[in-house]
């Protein structure tokens, strides 16, 4: 760098430029090493961080957090470089004039990934409290211009999530004529998750592709709680901020005594040549960052009793035959989802669904079960399996004795101290010991007790009451201890399907949800784009075959999770022989290729797919063991063939096409120099092919 105070940090694969002079320290360039050098736009670049207080707002009017009073004013200290276990580390120490806040921007990124991890950590020198309204997580400046980048975000609602859409920057950031007015305009793009469900309406995810070159900036925030992130234009080049909770958009705020500190969430970014690049860097950063785990290697089959089966009506006599089942079409966990504890009729509850409001001490029910629970587990436990069970940890039904036994303080309240109360239940708060407490005794009971190995934890009330970022928080932090005590237990989170399906929650726990969506035809979408969001080992998604399904159809919704984590489900003790060697051929097909996906990265031959799309497609790409899979969906539609690209294999001789999926294949796959001929004459079809050279 030509600047006196400049700063070069990063490893083979990223590097970042810092101007750390005596006003205002900035990062100003993010890069790979070997992207095309550009001129540095120090003048475009913003401070590296940017803070809002009680008594310290914005610089200038207009709703947005960058531009701050208090930014700019931050002085350079110092700053810390060290590397360990594989991770290079970067800490910037900033001082507020005024001697109240010490700010420390804390970079990180693994050796050889082109990724960067952010997050700001304040500290209050003052002698009395301070109350911070908005912290950012990572801001950027001095990015190529709005005139050159298209914007991508994801939609992610109840059963349609991770669907991914764009435009042109500039569509919603106007040039409005700076050298005019001397000053920037006040149109950017603004999107937010509120609430404890932090995926409901959108990832906590966005990206850039510039037009001129192709290269992508992904970024996501890491937060089990409320988000925001927001883009415009500084100085005619473009500008990013990524954030947690901020007292406009949330109603949150953080009250520092004298000494306190207090951390933003955690963010991320990931550079890459295209949107597919970026996503497989981030794919990788994402299997660095979690807790390790043997689930994340071995992908065990799991049966689930929910989704278009039992549907929360479980009995000792409908699982039985369904255990038997499972056993034959080979599944290796055997989850009984929710109605286990259900020992009521449904009579007099205020929800008007029986057990919703009384949920809490989860108890097995000896109506369900009359020769006790017990009987079902060992049975899952005689047939070779693991025995797993629902649980939704952090509610307490209103009439549950729960509710009466654990103090006001367990649990989330409004102010005046009334306790959140949402569809007759309320929101435990793990921050208080008693809340804590109830929930070891629980899954310390459940797996210590009656030898559960598998959890799917669900969640399926939302609330932005204050303390749910603290809560959020202590929550992951209960998760993890959980896993220290129960090592081998393995862990899904789910809340109404995907709507907690964050970085933060993703990295504690082994498996995520990605749908409740019950129809097949329409799961497809869900399934080829849920890498975007989670790594494809932990991305769980239902495959449910039914007796009255045609062998296509049983062929179709089996082939949805080949390339996820397969949860099985389905009305498989009342299938022909044959209807179950179809369902016995597909799991031992994943169980062949399983092996292959851990470290698999993940290309999406067609583009992302949209929702109503007739052709679908999602590749994994096994980078040791040299395989491709291509997993190809037709759901409708006039064309009966598509030529899939696969990039990385043009030009290649002797490119091989394998069938593996279904085991009487429907059409026909062949290499067509620069990809992949599939032919598919009968809609809906699927099939699963693994292309080699």
């Amino acid at each position: 760098m030509a600047q006196e105070s400049g700063y070069r940090w990063g490893h083979s694969e990223l590097t970042a430029d810092f101007d750390l002079d005596d006003d205002t320290p900035r990062l100003i360039r993010l890069a790979r090493p070997g992207d095309q050098d550009v001129k540095v736009a120090v003048e475009a670049a913003l401070p590296l961080v940017d803070v809002t207080l009680f008594g310290a707002g914005t610089g200038w009017s207009g709703p947005r957090f960058t531009g701050t009073a208090l930014g700019p004013r931050l002085r350079y200290r110092a700053h810390h470089a060290t590397y360990g276990d594989g991770w290079h580390h970067l800490t910037i120490e900033l001082q507020d004039p005024a001697g109240q806040l010490a700010v420390l921007v804390e970079y990180s990124s693994p050796d050889g990934v082109p990724v960067l991890r952010s997050r700001v950590r304040l500290r209050n020198d003052a002698d009395t409290p301070v109350t911070v309204r908005s912290v950012s997580s990572l801001l950027l400046g001095a990015l190529p211009s709005p005139d050159v980048l298209d914007v991508h975000r994801a939609r992610n609602d109840w059963l349609a999530e991770c669907r991914w859409y764009g435009e042109e920057l500039r569509e919603s950031v106007p040039d409005v004529g700076r050298e005019f007015h001397e000053h920037d305009g006040r149109a950017g793009m603004r999107l937010a998750g509120r609430g404890s469900w932090p995926t409901d309406g959108h990832l906590p995810m966005g990206a850039f592709t510039d037009r001129t070159d192709g290269c992508c900036l992904l970024w996501q925030i890491e937060s089990a709680a409320s988000w925001l992130w927001e883009t415009g234009e500084a100085d005619h080049h473009t500008y990013l901020s990524l954030s947690g909770p901020t007292a406009d958009d949330h109603r949150w705020r953080q009250v520092l005594g004298p000494g306190e500190e207090f951390a933003s969430e955690y963010a991320a970014l990931a550079l890459g040549d295209g949107f597919d690049g970026a996503l497989a860097a981030l794919t990788s950063y994402r299997r660095l960052v979690r807790r390790p785990h043997p689930d994340h290697e071995r992908l065990p089959v799991v049966f689930n009793d929910y989704m278009n089966t039992l549907m929360g009506d479980p009995t000792t006599e409908k699982l039985l035959p369904l255990v038997d089942a499972a056993a034959e079409a080979g599944a290796e966990y055997f989850c009984v989802d929710a109605g286990w504890y259900d020992d009521e009729a449904g009579d007099g509850a205020e929800s008007g669904m029986g057990w919703w409001d009384s949920v809490g001490a989860w108890l097995p029910s000896p109506r369900r079960f009359p020769g006790g629970f017990e009987a079902v587990l060992d049975r899952i436990r005689e047939r070779g399996m693991v025995p797993g069970l629902w649980l939704e940890p952090e509610v307490v039904g209103v009439r549950s004795p729960v509710a009466r036994e654990l103090p006001d303080g367990a649990f989330l309240r409004y102010e005046g101290g009334v306790r959140v109360t949402e569809q007759g239940r309320h929101q435990l708060d793990l921050t208080h010991p008693a809340a804590r407490a109830h929930l070891d005794e629980t899954v310390d009971r459940l797996v210590g007790d009656l030898g559960v190995g598998y959890l799917k934890l669900d969640y399926n009330i939302t609330t932005s009451a204050p303390g749910h970022l603290a809560h959020s928080r202590a929550w992951l932090a209960w998760l993890s201890s959980v896993l220290d005590r129960h090592p081998g237990l393995v862990l899904e989170n789910c809340a109404s399907g995907g709507l907690r399906m964050d970085g933060a929650s993703l990295a504690v726990t082994q498996l995520q949800s990605t749908s409740d969506q019950q129809d097949p035809l329409r799961y497809p979408p869900i399934a080829a784009a849920a890498p975007t969001a989670v790594p494809p080992e932990q991305g769980a998604v239902w495959a449910y075959p039914q007796p009255e399904f045609t062998d296509p159809e049983i062929a179709f919704t089996l082939g949805s999770a080949l390339l996820g984590r397969i949860h099985l489900s389905g009305h498989l003790d009342r299938m022909t022989p044959s209807q179950l060697t179809l369902v016995r051929d597909a799991v031992a097909t994943y169980k062949s290729i399983r092996g292959d996906l851990p470290t698999a990265l993940p290309f999406w031959p067609l583009g992302l797919p949209g929702w109503t799309d007739d052709w679908i497609a999602l590749g994994l790409r096994a980078p040791f063991a040299g395989a491709t899979y291509v997993l190809v969906w037709r759901r409708g539609g006039d064309t009966a063939e598509r030529v899939l690209p696969v990039p990385h294999l043009t030009g290649l001789d002797d490119v091989r096409v394998e069938v593996l999926h279904p085991s009487t294949p429907g059409g026909s796959a062949e290499w067509a120099g620069a990809g992949v001929r599939v032919r598919l004459g009968e809609a809906p079809a699927v099939v699963l092919l693994r292309v080699t050279s």
